[in-house]
Parts: C-alpha cells; sequence; structure tokens
C-alpha cells in the first residue's frame, strides 16, 4: 500500500512509466512539487476521478505532505478498480529532506 521516496526516485531517475499524483491542495503545489508530477488535489478527486482513467492498469503513486492524504486517496483509488496505487511515506516533506533539498519546507 505505501512506497518510500527513495524508490519513487529511483522510478523518475529510470524513466520507468508510472503516474506520480500530487493530491495536495493548489496553493502546496504552488509553494513546491516533485518534478513530473501531476496535481489533483484530494478536494477535487471524485469530480475528477474520470481524469485517471487512462492510467487505471498503470502504476500510480500519490504523495501529499507528509502522507496522510495520500494513503487516503490511494485506499480510495483501490476501492474504484485502480489495483496498481502506492502511498509514498512521508509526502513532499521527507522528499525534500531526503532526496531534493531546494524543494522548501512547509
Amino acid at each position: 500500500m505505501e512506497t518510500d521516496c527513495a524508490t519513487v526516485h529511483s522510478k523518475l531517475t529510470s524513466g520507468a512509466p508510472f503516474l506520480l499524483l500530487d493530491c495536495r491542495e493548489t496553493q502546496e503545489w504552488n509553494a513546491g512539487r516533485i518534478n513530473g508530477a501531476t496535481l489533483l488535489p484530494m478536494s477535487e478527486l471524485r469530480d475528477r476521478v474520470g481524469e485517471l482513467e487512462p492510467h487505471r492498469n498503470q502504476e500510480i503513486v500519490v504523495y501529499c505532505h507528509h502522507g496522510g492524504r495520500s494513503l487516503r486517496v490511494t485506499m480510495w483509488l483501490r476501492q474504484q478498480g485502480f489495483s496498481n496505487v502506492l502511498s509514498m511515506a512521508g509526502g513532499i516533506d521527507q522528499w525534500s529532506q531526503q532526496i531534493d533539498p531546494a524543494i522548501p519546507r512547509y
């Protein structure tokens, strides 16, 4: 159900085919984000889940600030039939500490 920042970083670096989904709100996204991510705020997910349909059979990794929202989004997407969804434990906060310190912490 979860993956870690190092694994996600390796996937991005290797060019592995997956969707990196940021479920934070727009103001958080504007403050800092992981390159290559797609923004779909948790608050808009129910109305916009159709946008994820092309990725239904592909791996999706969801992240938020610390990992709580992304875990809820992961569980909800799995209930909707998206079987290959993982939450990035620690969120962008841990990413900024371990992977990319240029991303501001908040």
